[in-house]
């Protein structure tokens, strides 16, 4: 018996939440997988100011050997892949989710009220916590989403497709115009000087980040956070027509063929999930290594880490998602899988509890070392927030049903108090 299996509860009643014998293993074996790898994908941002996130030069000493070959590495493995991977299983949940809702007799649009609570723990998560938030854009693109919830897996992934190729092709273009113009200054100094105030209107916007979140206390930075960082909520929805809507499409797709339950022939799984590992990486190293041999100047790093891997990530993405399902069901009855299950059945527990756990470690008025860690150093905070929720994913879930937000989550979707305890 799957360790998922193991940890299952009772059968619900009609219109009730998926029991745990009814959960896909490898959907909650693939969300752990991402919920620790989203960890190491917002390190930098939970450390620094958010600047630093896309560009090494916001921290505050030039990047040396050591961080170069860090931030390659991350680039190429975690970066917009984990969001990636987690995105299309919150689509492939989605699906789950309806199905199981039409089978006991509620409404496809039971959905839609979990996901206007999610947007709800958004913003909260956004304001007092991180404003790095993805909740929120998960809860928008999911209420566009949920009208195709049901159309065949091949035209969810024909539109899923094709509308993210269009999205990354227009988000890549939004980028060009400064690239070219960093790169040839001479061809138009004006706009080139026009291009240099802004960039560094966003280095004093990093400045007065950094002043905030080491200096302040926590009611000055959730000032800060709703003075300067409100408009990113209202810039999400662009964002998630590009990448989200449709990355969720193609869960959806992938959920209804089978890839997550042994629906589709594992051998040529296996040989598309490394065609596309293989591609995305291929298609992306010469553009991390084009930033990391021009220095990172501000503009090129940006297109490289932001827009320019856009399409050549998907096909990563989707073979890491064929690799980890057929990987699943074998690695979860192991030790260490059993806790990477857990700690995916915890998903929203475990990701709004390291924005917890990050805070304490790097505000002013707790840990301190908000703008002081390398890249290196990050890491290893990184590993210690791993071992936190393996650590504690598995022995909740061994005394109560549901991870604490789960369980609210569900309360709050049904209308209806769950039982927590076992």
């Amino acid at each position: 018996m799957t360790e998922a299996a193991q940890i299952g509860g009772t059968q619900p009643a009609v219109g009730g939440p998926v029991a745990g014998a009814d959960r896909l293993v490898s959907l909650d074996f693939i969300r752990g997988i991402a919920v620790l790898g989203i960890l190491f994908a917002n390190i930098v941002a939970f450390g620094h100011p958010m600047l630093a996130y896309a560009w090494p030069g916001a921290f505050p000493a030039p990047p040396g050997p050591a961080d170069k070959a860090l931030w390659l590495v991350q680039y190429l493995l975690i970066d917009g892949k984990m969001r990636g991977l987690f995105t299309l299983l919150f689509g492939a949940g989605m699906a789950l989710f309806v199905d199981h809702a039409l089978a006991r007799g509620a409404s496809a649009w039971l959905q839609l009220r979990r996901l206007a609570w999610l947007m709800l723990f958004g913003v909260i998560h956004f304001f007092l916590l991180f404003w790095g938030d993805i909740l929120f854009i998960y809860a928008f693109s999911g209420m566009v989403a949920l009208p195709m919830v049901r159309m065949q897996a091949s035209v969810l992934l024909a539109v899923g497709i094709v509308w993210y190729l269009v999205g990354g092709l227009f988000f890549a273009l939004m980028f060009v115009g400064a690239v070219q113009l960093e790169r040839s200054a001479e061809l138009a100094p004006q706009a080139y000087e026009t291009l240099q105030a802004d960039w560094r209107e966003r280095e004093r916007d990093a400045a007065a980040e950094l002043a905030a979140f080491r200096k302040g206390n926590y009611a000055e930075e959730v000032a800060f956070t709703w003075r300067a960082r409100s408009h990113v909520l209202s810039q999400s929805p662009t964002f998630a027509l590009i990448e989200t809507v449709p990355l969720m499409l193609i869960g959806m797709a992938l959920y209804r063929f089978g890839m997550f339950s042994g629906g589709l022939d594992p051998g040529a799984m296996r040989r598309w999930g490394w065609a596309g590992v293989i591609a995305g990486i291929a298609l992306t190293l010469p553009l991390g290594l084009w930033a990391v041999r021009a220095g990172f100047p501000p503009y090129l790093t940006e297109f490289v880490f932001n827009a320019a891997p856009q399409i050549p990530r998907l096909p990563m993405v989707i073979g890491l998602a064929a690799l980890l399902a057929l990987w699943a069901p074998r690695a979860a009855t192991g030790r260490l899988g059993g806790r990477v299950v857990a700690a995916g059945r915890m998903a929203l527990s475990n990701y709004i509890g390291t924005s917890i756990v990050m805070m304490l470690v790097f505000r002013h008025w707790a840990g301190g070392l908000f703008g002081e860690l390398a890249r290196p150093a990050l890491l290893v905070v990184v590993a210690l927030g791993w071992l936190t929720m393996l650590a504690w994913s598995r022995p909740w879930l061994a005394r109560f049903r549901y991870g604490p937000l789960e369980w609210a989550w569900r309360c709050l979707t049904y209308g209806r108090f769950f039982p927590l305890r076992r």
